[in-house]
């Protein structure tokens, strides 16, 4: 075949033109790709070794929670205290880890210290997820905070709470934060709470005790 005919098949050839694109994309790019494929691999190893990591710090600190955990349940609350304080020193940034700021909360209310309750229950608060397990935090945050004379600050929590649970709790709820408005000198408030039991939740039985204190409320304001 002569030359020119040799080109002129060469250049109809779509798999010689790619070809030709493919050696001429490595030239340019070829170094260039295979330090980003590098960088991607590296990064890859260090994001599985990351989470493993992070799986194995998990399984230590849920251990050790467990071990606090049933200490609580024993009564040994200067134990659970403890033990669960270590695990959210050691495991910072495990779910358990900041787990054990409830339970050091717990064993600090049952042993009469609020205010260091109140702290642990505001770390929890501060990384938990809403939901249940925060929503429960929070009626304890609430507990500890009236044990505690800061009644303003209960009466919030309680109302944060309203419609989170059953209409009995929500009502239960409504009464606290009224009794801890009362207690701060805020009668008017804690009169308005009243009336909304009494008219928003007539079915549960803070219904009927509400609406004799809310009378009496509006007749000696």
């Amino acid at each position: 075949m002569a030359l020119e005919s040799r080109q002129k098949a060469r250049l109809e050839d779509p798999g010689a033109d790619l070809l030709d694109q493919l050696t001429d994309y490595w030239n340019r790019y070829g170094q260039t790709s295979l330090i980003v494929l590098g960088a991607l691999a590296v990064i890859g190893v260090g994001a599985f070794f990351m989470l493993r990591a992070r799986r194995t710090a998990e399984d230590q600190a849920a251990g050790k929670l467990a071990e606090a955990t049933l200490a609580y349940f024993q009564s040994d609350l200067g134990r659970a205290g403890q033990l669960a304080k270590q695990v959210a020193e050691q495991y910072p940034n495990t779910a358990s880890g900041n787990d054990a700021h409830r339970l050091v909360g717990d064993a600090s209310f049952w042993n009469s210290d609020f205010k260091t309750a109140i702290a642990e229950y505001r770390r929890y608060l501060s990384r938990q997820s809403p939901g249940l397990l925060a929503d429960a935090a929070t009626r304890s945050l609430a507990y500890a905070l009236e044990n505690d004379h800061q009644y303003v600050e209960a009466a919030k929590s309680y109302d944060s709470l309203v419609g989170k649970f059953d209409r009995e709790s929500s009502a239960e709820f409504l009464a606290a934060a009224a009794r801890c408005l009362r207690l701060a000198g805020d009668k008017d408030g804690a009169r308005k709470h009243l009336e909304r039991i009494a008219g928003e939740f007539g079915d549960t039985s803070y219904a009927r005790e509400a609406r004799i204190e809310a009378a009496e409320l509006a007749a000696h304001p």
